[in-house]
């Protein structure tokens, strides 16, 4: 009697082995709700978990916040927007995340951008909303701007992505799923603006302030990832009574990008590890 043994060859000629199948990474085990990862470079998928779970995505929406931004017709990174008393109010108001804007200094939009994505400024997406969204009205700009965000999500595909804030302090339908916000972030990535912004670790930009001298604002990014995992370049922390704690995460090594997202973590430390698993599991992939 013929007995199959760890290589042998089976019809059709495949070899298998023990050895092959030992070779194979076990599926991490992470503590968010959700979880997906992919190869940049092919889109492939490569980790899901709860991936198409419609949640709260708390400050990981600036990444659509900063894409709406960079995907304006003849931007201009240079100009120049004085910061209104609007922005800081809204801030204290909501006990947001800040860059510490002052009323009355001039910063440019690239600045913006820095606030906005590394220490996750509210006040800083509050200036682009208002920037950027158009109407005769601040609160008209910023139905505009949400406006705009969602559109960029249709032209995405994304089913199960929903805006009504420009920062992730929602008002009860701003939602998406692992899978959207990756996909999402993925297409911020193509924008090298976008790349420089998300890959820096901190930043000390030089603004003008109200009476024409000068002050210095310096941002530190709440992504730890950068600079502790290797090949780390992005993307973008979030967090919130419902949102949890959400990474966005992507790092390069060799000639291959993974980049996934958590959503509803445990606490800080949590999604960090969640994203290390999920990205060593994705290059060993």
């Amino acid at each position: 009697m013929a007995v199959l043994v760890a290589g042998s060859v089976l019809a059709g000629g495949v070899v298998t082995t023990s050895a092959q199948a030992a070779t194979a990474p076990a599926k991490p085990t992470i503590a968010a709700k959700g979880g997906f990862v992919m190869n940049n470079g092919t889109g492939s998928t490569l980790f899901t978990k709860a991936a198409d779970t419609r949640r709260s995505t708390g400050s990981t929406t600036k990444i659509m916040t900063a894409k709406v931004v960079l995907a304006q017709s003849n931007l201009n990174l240079d100009s120049k927007v004085t910061v209104q008393k609007a922005y800081s109010d809204y801030i204290v108001k909501n006990g947001a995340s800040s860059a510490r804007l002052i009323v009355g200094d001039k910063v440019t939009v690239r600045q913006l951008l820095y606030g906005l994505m590394l220490p996750s400024g509210c006040d800083a997406a509050y200036a682009l909303a208002d920037k950027f969204g158009s109407g005769s009205t601040r609160s008209a700009r910023v139905k505009s701007f949400i406006g705009k965000m969602n559109s960029e999500a249709k032209k995405l595909n994304l089913k199960n992505t929903h805006f009504d804030s420009f920062d992730g302090i929602g008002n009860g339908s701003n939602y998406s799923t692992p899978r959207d916000l990756t996909k999402i972030a993925s297409s911020a990535m193509k924008s090298s603006t976008f790349r420089s912004v998300v890959k820096t670790k901190s930043t000390k930009q030089k603004v003008t302030t109200k009476s024409g001298g000068y002050r210095y604002m310096s941002w530190t990014n709440t992504n730890t990832l950068l600079g502790s995992y290797s090949g780390a370049i992005g993307v973008k922390t979030g967090s919130g009574p419902e949102a949890g704690y959400c990474l966005v995460f992507a790092a390069t090594r060799g000639s291959k990008t993974v980049i996934g997202t958590v959503l509803k973590s445990t606490s800080v430390s949590a999604r960090t590890s969640d994203a290390k698993k999920l990205m060593d599991y994705g290059f060993k992939r």
